[in-house]
């Protein structure tokens, strides 16, 4: 693959490492045994959310956790429910929205450590499994419902949700939709499509609609694209699971920065967090860690919901 410019490469750092006691080697689960081939899977780490207060809260997806990790590596068990908890969104100041595979957007209580339905199905029909979810700054919710899709079933969706409550489908042939993120002017949607190991690039038109929908990036390997964010000059970062990585894209989509981790490890999705907004935290599935790396330019500030 030839690019104008050669990247810069840099290794991802160690932040911090889901403790034992938390761990679950022994267990099996449905979910496992759907998505990880029957592996023994102790923990699968995934939707890392910055906090503004200073710490960072992540999902355990075959175990329907969510955990509070302080800067200084400590983690606390905020919730566990009967569910399969994957991307999360700060909702407001106590409240999380979680993009649950089982049960569709979930809402948690963050000081009671309650879960409860936010959106379970749409005109009666369940969700195929949703995935991720990002907000925008007017609060309509956009979110990906990949399930079980694929190039042999392209029928992955993505939604937008508006805070009165109108749920529009504005993609309804994704081969696997997973992490979604708009860009810094919010006309441009980018979203994984992990089993098309592709990104595709949706125009927002000031109608609501979409049109000219393109494939902006091609990755390779076993798993392709998972979890997106962005920076505040527009650059795209891409978790790349099967690889190990996380691309950083600029505008034209050639990679100019490279952060990988050792082999074996799978970087499944991202944020930018810290006190300035220049530090990216990634969820290393297969080893339940979070790794970091500091950044030049910071990430946007979190969008939330927007209620009445």
């Amino acid at each position: 693959m030839f690019y104008l410019t050669s990247p810069e490469v840099r290794e991802a750092q160690m932040f911090t490492r889901m403790p034992e006691k938390y761990r679950k080697p022994d267990a099996q689960t449905d979910w496992a045994r759907a998505n990880r081939g029957g592996m023994s899977t102790d923990s699968f780490l995934e939707g890392p959310v910055w906090d503004p207060r200073g710490h960072l809260y992540v999902t355990d997806i075959p175990y329907g956790r969510i955990f509070r990790v302080s800067l200084s590596g400590e983690w606390d068990l905020v919730a566990q429910y009967d569910g399969e908890p994957n991307g999360m969104k700060l909702f407001d100041d106590t409240h999380l929205l979680i993009t649950d595979y089982r049960n569709g957007l979930m809402l948690l209580d963050i000081e009671r450590g309650e879960v409860k339905p936010y959106l379970e199905r749409r005109n009666s029909e369940r969700f195929k499994g949703v995935n991720d979810l990002t907000f925008d700054s007017h609060g309509n919710l956009y979110f990906t419902d990949q399930g079980q899709s694929g190039l042999h079933d392209p029928t992955g969706r993505v939604y937008r949700l508006s805070p009165d409550g109108k749920l529009d489908m504005l993609l309804g042939n994704c081969p696997s939709p997973n992490g979604l993120v708009l860009s810094p002017d919010e006309k441009v949607l980018y979203v994984g499509m992990t089993r098309g190991n592709c990104v595709w690039r949706v125009p927002l038109q000031a109608d609501g609609s979409v049109s000219k929908v393109g494939q902006f990036f091609t990755s390779y390997g076993p798993s392709g694209p998972d979890g997106l964010t962005i920076d505040a000059e527009g650059r795209l970062f891409i978790a790349n699971p099967g690889l190990g990585r996380v691309w950083v894209l600029n505008r034209r989509a050639e990679p100019v920065e490279i952060l990988s981790a050792h082999e074996g490890v799978s970087l499944t999705n991202l944020c930018f967090g810290g006190a300035d907004m220049k530090t990216l935290y990634m969820t290393e599935s297969t080893n339940g860690l979070v790794l970091k790396a500091d950044m030049t330019v910071p990430g946007p500030l979190p969008k939330r919901a927007k209620t009445h």
